[in-house]
């Protein structure tokens, strides 16, 4: 006998799948069947379009909140039933920590492992280096902020955008010089030889040597004492020597060194070149750049060029000019007893008070019939064991900590390194420079003062900290400046100036790239008040004052 399976009664949902939302049956239903529906089984009403996963899923966890959801298991998701209520369930449930028990601290194996190290030695110049670096970082931000704190306005122009000299339009570039090409010259020039001395000298006060930051100084002011920039051409004493015929070319140790340091520039400079027959002359221009020192020149970032604030370019250049003029004169004994030499001060009146100064006029033989007079100045003489020797005095001052990132202050006594390698760094062409006319002029020994503000926002007052002297040549090979290669710089520029027409030529080095040109101009430029500045009126905060009929520039703060 077949026994057949009741399955029961499945009815019939017109509307969708599953069964109906009401357990009545809208059909018909044969006489004597009955409804054998199981009660109170949970349903979890889906779509004919949601993807079933899976029937059944005995691993679920709900307790797993890590666990990424998966759309296909909302079927067995069973919370929005009102028939299941399981919260009471859920409620009485808690899961068994499964933490493993804590080691023990103390035993053999978490004495030897566990145990502290002991800190490590640091040396102090990395961590000075790191400071150095932080303040760096802060300072490159400040100026990145500043110049965007105002979008509509301008970005302030650094000064190294600027040409020092207006190209006209009726010049002629003749060449241009890269200065890759001057670091392969050499040139070697015999020991030269001294023709004319003359102006006066007084003696170097050894007291300054023992100056520290704590027994500081207060920077006197020398208004009374005339300082004399002369260029070549208007040298009484250049043009006797010219026309006696004693060289072809003539030039100052300002032009030279500007010259021999050209590959270190950054800002712009020029200097004037004269053919006149077969001799060559080097000029500077009335109110040049040449005049002034420059400051921060060779920094990573270099100063913003703003109207009225004392620590841009311009303002910095001349204060720095201010400040060495006064140093070279108040390290000096001043009690009347001068060194004097054959001939007085060329550029001085009668009766008028001057600055320490002598000039050498030194000729260096370049080539079989070549030779090359300039007029080299040194500042002051000391004698040692009998013998007295030339001095250059130079002064580097310091503006605001803030942009150096080392404050003389604190680091003079302690890490003076420190401070010269960081001056090497900003002021690279501007030490070169003194470095090279150092050399020129057969100074035995160059001073260096360290000369700071009284107060980072004044700069009328200063004071000096330290005075440091080095040997010239030493001190050259100390910052990488080889002499060959200075001299071959000018005799390569000679030789390539000795093959122009007779005319007045002038070059320029160029304010973006890393090389000089060469341009022909009228004769009669830069004469008749033909003075190009290197800022316009409205942006110079202390310009210098001329003295046309000496042909003397005296700064005055």
């Amino acid at each position: 006998m077949v026994v057949g399976l009741d399955a029961g009664l499945v009815p019939f949902n017109p509307e969708g799948w599953g069964p109906p939302d009401s357990t009545e049956t809208t059909t018909s239903v044969a006489a004597g069947s009955t409804n054998n529906l199981p009660l109170n089984v949970p349903f979890a009403p889906f779509s004919r379009y949601d993807k079933l996963g899976r029937t059944a899923d005995w691993t679920r966890n709900y307790n797993n909140t890590a666990r990424p959801k998966n759309p296909s298991d909302s079927v067995f998701d069973f919370s929005n039933d009102e028939s299941f209520s399981a919260s009471a369930d859920d409620d009485s449930f808690r899961l068994v920590d499964g933490k493993p028990p804590p080691k023990p601290r103390f035993g053999p194996k978490w004495r030897f492992q566990q145990q502290r190290q002991l800190p490590q030695r640091r040396d102090e110049e990395v961590e000075a280096r790191k400071r150095e670096a932080e303040k760096e970082r802060a300072r490159r931000d400040r100026l990145y902020h500043l110049n965007r704190s105002n979008p509509n306005a301008p970005r302030r122009e650094a000064a190294v955008s600027k040409s020092s000299v207006d190209i006209q339009p009726e010049w002629n570039m003749l060449d241009q010089i890269p200065f890759s090409t001057f670091s392969k010259l050499s040139f070697s020039v015999p020991e030269p030889e001294d023709l004319i001395l003359c102006g006066g000298l007084e003696f170097y006060d050894r007291s300054y040597d023992r100056i520290t930051p704590k027994n500081e100084r207060r920077l006197e002011r020398f208004k009374n004492r005339n300082f004399f920039k002369v260029t070549t051409t208007d040298d009484p004493v250049i043009r006797r020597l010219a026309n006696e015929d004693k060289a072809t070319v003539f030039a100052t140790d300002a032009i030279l060194s500007t010259l021999m340091c050209a590959p270190r520039s950054v800002y712009s400079w020029d200097i004037v070149v004269q053919r006149v027959g077969n001799k060559l002359f080097f000029d500077k221009r009335d109110g040049s750049q040449l005049d002034l020192l420059s400051v921060h020149e060779t920094s990573q970032e270099p100063l913003p060029e703003a109207k009225d604030d004392i620590n841009s370019a311009y303002s910095l250049s001349v204060e720095a000019t201010y400040i060495n003029q006064n140093f070279s004169q108040q390290v000096l004994i001043r009690d009347g007893n001068n060194v004097t030499f054959d001939e007085p001060n060329p550029f001085a009146n009668e009766g008028e008070e001057v600055a320490s100064v002598a000039y050498r006029y030194r000729r260096w033989k370049l080539d079989n019939d070549m030779y090359l007079v300039a007029r080299c100045e040194v500042q002051s003489v000391v004698e040692v064991n009998k013998q007295r020797s030339f001095l250059t005095l130079n002064a580097l001052n310091e503006f605001d900590p803030k942009y150096s990132g080392v404050d003389w202050r604190q680091k003079l006594e302690t890490q003076r390194g420190a401070v010269l390698a960081t001056e090497l760094k900003n002021n690279a062409n501007k030490l070169a420079k003194w470095t090279s006319q150092a050399m020129l002029a057969g100074a035995d020994l160059m001073k260096l003062g360290y000369v700071s503000r009284v107060h980072p926002r004044d700069h009328f007052n200063h004071v000096i900290l330290a005075v440091v002297g080095y040997k010239p040549r030493e001190f050259a090979a100390q910052i990488n400046l080889n002499t060959l290669n200075m001299w071959g710089i000018v005799k390569s520029i000679v030789d390539l100036c000795m093959k122009l027409n007779e005319g007045k030529y002038v070059l320029v080095k160029d304010p973006t790239k890393p090389q000089v040109r060469i341009y022909e101009v009228p004769s009669d430029a830069f004469e008749n008040d033909y003075v190009e500045e290197p800022l316009p009126e409205d942006e110079q905060v202390q310009p210098p004052v001329e003295d046309a009929d000496a042909g003397e520039t005296m700064l005055l703060l």
